[in-house]
């Protein structure tokens, strides 16, 4: 049976859209025969042309003038979702730019598929934002307005280590008590729920979902972790103004965020930048800021600092090439400075797991299985919080970009026909 609706999973590194029919695989293509494709876009400065994806870093990467933005789904539910940003010499509202990406990502599919979708289920986070839950409301209206207005008109939400579960379950052949575990760009999300093939078949499954729990942690953050401990010091944070105060670290915050790199190429943030300079007790420092501030590098820069993360998620070590804001300067990173830097936030994570098995009223040592998915949890010190805290699971790994798209095709299946 082909299904009419599609699952769109909106993802804060990479988004994919799935498509349950027979004999097919269930992710549709989106970028050069691959299923994910990335959230960024460039918009360029010489034409009208906006790119999507893996074209979009390209095309930063490559030196064309022009504006690009990852991360967006991380302004969902914050105050900037009704700020605009400057675009080509115009404002453009946030919401906007999530519209451009929302809009790509449904026609890509339609044209993958050679057909409409007017259905959809849309994959969430288990908390947009943390403890507030009028701003987490405000998420997902703002992400369902922009669905609509790209043309889904039924639309429903399933919370995405739910959909990830769902496509773990078409694979199991007994009953199992899984932790999901969905470490994405953005969010660490967390569902403890009983899965089994005849649990597969029911239509509502609420019974069967024992608890939900998640941080607004992910990958960005790891991200801007490393970079401030890591990197930001050779641009100056940390060091000291020639009256003995600190440097002030506003820029160096935006520079390691992925979605407020932006800021620091403003008049404003020039401004302050060279206030600093004039006071610096190390000018070589602000020197490399400079550079990386006249050439438009922050992204670049984190680009660096994201494929260190993943390196070191492998390898006890590795090497940055700064040569393009420091000539013939590079850095060396161990697993031990990463480790050091994501400490906090990997314990936040796992305090997470703690209180909802505590709340679902369920034993560490009943859980049966650690179901890893989303692109950030391959990180060694994140599996190896959860699996002590949950020593008689076995770790089993998901498809880490696909899955969520895969079981949101599944729900929406059920929900749509």
């Amino acid at each position: 049976m082909i299904s009419n609706a599609c699952g769109v999973d909106f993802g804060t590194s990479n988004s994919t859209v799935g498509w349950l029919r027979p004999g097919a695989p269930t992710l549709l293509p989106l970028e050069d025969g691959k299923a994910t494709l990335p959230s960024v876009l460039f918009f360029h400065a010489e034409d009208p042309l906006v790119s999507y994806g893996r074209a979009a870093l390209a095309d930063y990467l490559a030196g064309y003038e022009g504006r690009m933005m990852r991360s967006i789904k991380s302004l969902l539910g914050t105050s900037m979702m009704d700020d605009s940003t400057e675009v080509m010499g115009q404002a453009m509202p946030f919401r906007k730019l999530l519209a451009h990406f929302i809009g790509e990502l449904k026609g890509r599919a339609e044209r993958a598929a050679g057909r409409e979708f007017h259905a959809a289920v849309l994959g969430r986070p288990v908390h947009f934002i943390d403890e507030d839950a009028q701003a987490d409301q405000l998420a997902e209206d703002t992400l369902a307005e922009i669905a609509r207005d790209a043309g889904f008109r039924d639309i429903a939400f399933q919370y995405e280590p739910i959909a990830a579960a769902f496509d773990y379950e078409a694979g199991i052949g007994d009953e199992e008590l899984v932790l999901v575990a969905d470490i994405g760009g953005g969010t660490s999300d967390f569902s403890l729920v009983r899965l089994s093939p005849e649990r597969a078949k029911k239509l509502d499954r609420r019974e069967d979902i024992l608890a939900n729990g998640g941080v607004h942690i992910g990958g960005t953050d790891f991200d801007r972790a490393l970079s401030l401990a890591s990197v930001m010091p050779l641009l100056g944070l940390n060091s000291q103004l020639r009256n003995g105060k600190a440097m002030p670290s506003g820029q160096y915050f935006d520079l390691a965020s992925w979605h407020t790199i932006n800021l620091v190429y403003t008049r404003k943030a020039w401004a302050i930048v060279m206030d600093n300079y004039r006071d610096a007790a190390e000018t070589e420092k602000l020197d490399r800021l400079i550079r990386l501030i006249k050439e438009r590098a922050g992204h670049w820069l984190a680009i660096q600092v994201e494929a260190a993360k993943i390196a070191l998620s492998a390898d006890p070590r590795t090497t940055l090439d700064l040569g393009r804001i420091a000539p013939d300067t590079t850095l060396d990173i161990t697993r031990d400075d990463f480790d050091r830097s994501i400490d906090k936030l990997v314990a936040r994570t796992a305090s997470t797991v703690q209180g909802m098995l505590k709340t679902a009223g369920v034993a560490a040592d009943s859980v049966d299985t650690i179901l890893f998915t989303g692109g950030s949890s391959s990180v060694p010190m994140l599996r190896e919080q959860l699996a002590r805290l949950l020593p008689a699971a076995r770790r089993v790994e998901g498809d880490l970009f696909g899955g969520i798209g895969s079981g949101l095709a599944l729900d929406a299946a059920r929900k749509f026909g």
